[in-house]
């Protein structure tokens, strides 16, 4: 058995709660401006000391309203300045947030808010709390719901004005560490959502430690950086805890298709983001040149960094006639690339899903080191991370401080220190399934290499086994296949299968520059996209790519272009755009059966 030990770097508290990380910051630095909000063509700073007096008097208003130390409250609410603002207000009423996806269905709502027991639900908008109205009366613990584009949060804050700073002080001091924090359910990709429980010590022994080992990152004079993903899920919710003890200046654009703009006027230091983006951003570009004649100059471009990073990493010498190249793509296309990401970014942190080497080289010679980590909503966030000081493009980095990995004789990741949650909430019997004592069994297989740089290789529970007994990890193939533009997502499947085949759907977001590019109508609809050669030609160049990385048996024989596409409206991915594999196999059982129907004369196959 492999294991790494990374002791923490910061001593224990067992005294703190998230709500001290806040009043540590102000204490320190109450006029450093802590968030930034869109105010006409640019932004307003809103300082510390500013934001803890918003965060108190809303408190107030939810302590008027009778919400009790340990009450869950539940947020459904999109990416803003208020998500924060609402977090830590919970915090200092000594309540739990329940988040809740903005996307979630009415059902699911039911589900979380029944399982959880919250008294009070705070709704953004009017379609959120729609939502929640449809399913109020099989939820009879629910005493209120607030919403805030009605201005229901300044009336909390009016109703608050008699409560006292003393009570409010004493309430925030009620939780230790070892108490529950938050209450964050699982995107449910294999079943029905599960509620883990997160404490205060989670993250605040998390966030303490992950600052020092992202000192570079976070701690260095104007660190700033624009959330875009969604804080209802652990990934943002804990970098926005991480930034207000760090004291970096965080905007919100919950509208990614706002996000260049947005990055133009705020100017962040780094970005967090999962690989999705990165993919986005480079397809974005090259198709871009392709429309101004400038295709072959962008491939160029793009092949010397990739070239150009690789050699750097390896320590080896760059030859002269690619340092040249590499200076004029620098002014040619590269320059650009850095402006449109507002021209300050230094550093992203990714995570999610795997973000292959090729990106991950491409923008590291943009001048955008990319620090690749990996966690769970069960490790808080990162269990690893790449450092600033030394990363590795391909791994997720090495363990936290205060986090030990280990890979089980099966190679199965696990997890154990300062981020494993408690437990699932009302669940023994899945509590116990998931750990091995006190080590977390995550489900992933990965292996180390000598320096403990941990890597992905994919999910214990899909690894497919084909009818001849070899074991393929889908992840290997998807995510390449994922990586070409006219891809909208990728699901391997052969489980006791002759072969190996893959259902695709199409970009719809990118399909229509592509086909323009390449002489064929924009408005091409996802079904005709479906059956047309050339595109077909695309997503096979796409396949072949993917097939190089493994062996024969393990290559994908042939696929089905569908006539539409994935989304979670669907119920096909998860609110972070991850596949409910199993939901697609069941639904598109048919189609696997016709790939299957047939001898394997074909590398292609369409849905009429």
């Amino acid at each position: 058995m492999i294991q790494f030990d990374v002791p923490a770097v910061v001593p224990a508290d067992p005294q703190a709660n998230i709500s001290d990380l806040l009043a540590e910051r102000v204490k320190a630095t109450p006029e450093r401006p802590l968030f930034a909000v869109p105010e006409g063509d640019g932004w307003r700073d809103i300082t510390g000391a500013q934001f803890q007096s918003q965060v108190v008097a809303l408190a107030k208003g939810l302590v008027a309203a009778g919400v009790e130390p340990g009450d869950k409250v539940a947020f459904i609410a999109r990416t803003t300045y208020d998500w924060t603002l609402v977090d830590f207000a919970i915090f200092f009423a000594g309540a739990v947030m329940v988040p809740i996806y903005e996307t979630s269905s009415a059902a699911q709502i039911s589900w979380i808010l029944a399982d959880s027991g919250a008294v009070a639900v705070i709704a953004e908008s009017a379609e959120h709390a729609g939502r929640v109205a449809e399913v109020r009366a099989e939820l009879p613990l629910v005493r209120s719901v607030w919403q805030m584009h009605s201005g229901d949060l300044d009336a909390l804050v009016a109703q608050g004005k008699d409560v006292t700073d003393e009570e409010i002080e004493r309430r925030r001091n009620l939780a230790v560490g070892a108490d529950i924090a938050t209450l964050i359910y699982t995107s449910g990709s294999t079943g029905r959502p599960k509620g883990c429980v997160l404490t205060h010590s989670n993250f605040v022994e998390l966030a303490r430690n992950s600052a020092v080992a992202l000192s570079e990152v976070v701690q260095t004079p104007g660190a700033s950086t624009l959330l875009f993903i969604t804080t209802a899920h652990v990934f943002a919710r804990f970098i926005s805890i991480l930034n207000v003890h760090a004291g970096v200046k965080t905007g919100h654009q919950p509208d990614t298709k706002q996000l260049l703009p947005a990055l133009g006027s705020f100017q962040p230091t780094f970005l967090l983001a999962v690989p999705r983006v990165f993919e986005k951003v480079y397809n974005s570009a090259e198709q871009k040149a392709e429309a101004g004649g400038k295709g072959k100059i962008f491939r160029a471009a793009a092949h010397a960094a990739i070239e150009h990073s690789a050699l750097l990493q390896d320590g080896k010498k760059i030859p002269l006639g690619l340092r040249l190249k590499f200076r004029l793509f620098d002014r040619l296309v590269y320059s650009k690339l850095r402006a449109a990401m507002g021209g300050r970014v230094t550093y992203a942190v990714s995570g999610s899903a795997p973000l292959g080497e090729r990106l991950g080289h491409f923008f590291h010679s943009l001048g955008v080191v990319i620090l690749e980590g990996y966690g769970l909503t069960e490790t808080t966030a990162p269990a690893t991370v790449n450092l600033a000081t030394k990363s590795k493009i391909g791994t997720v980095g090495p363990a936290l401080p205060g986090v030990s990995v280990r890979l089980a004789d099966d190679g199965e990741i696990e997890v154990r220190g300062i981020n494993v949650f408690k437990e699932y909430w009302r669940n023994p019997e899945a509590t116990a399934a998931a750990f091995d004592g006190d080590w977390f069994k995550t489900g992933d297989i990965g292996s180390f290499d000598a320096e403990g740089f941990l890597k992905i290789t994919g999910r214990k529970k899909e690894i497919i086994v084909t009818a001849g007994g070899k074991n393929v990890a889908p992840a290997a193939l998807e995510d390449p296949i994922r990586a070409n533009p006219i891809v909208g997502q990728v699901v391997v499947v052969g489980d006791q299968k002759p072969f190996i085949s893959a259902l695709i759907t199409l970009d719809p977001e990118m399909l229509p520059t592509w086909l323009a590019n390449n002489g064929l109508p924009g408005d091409m609809s996802l079904a005709d996209a479906a059956k047309n050669e050339k595109v077909r030609a695309e997503v096979q160049r796409a396949v072949d790519n993917a097939n190089t990385t493994v062996s024969r048996a393990e290559s994908i024989r042939k696929f089905t272009i569908l006539p539409s596409e994935w989304t979670e409206a669907s119920g096909h991915l998860t609110p972070k755009m991850s596949i409910k594999r199993h939901t697609i196999v069941n639904d598109f059982a048919a189609e696997i059966d016709e790939i299957y129907s047939a001898p394997v004369n074909t590398t292609n196959v369409s849905i009429p």
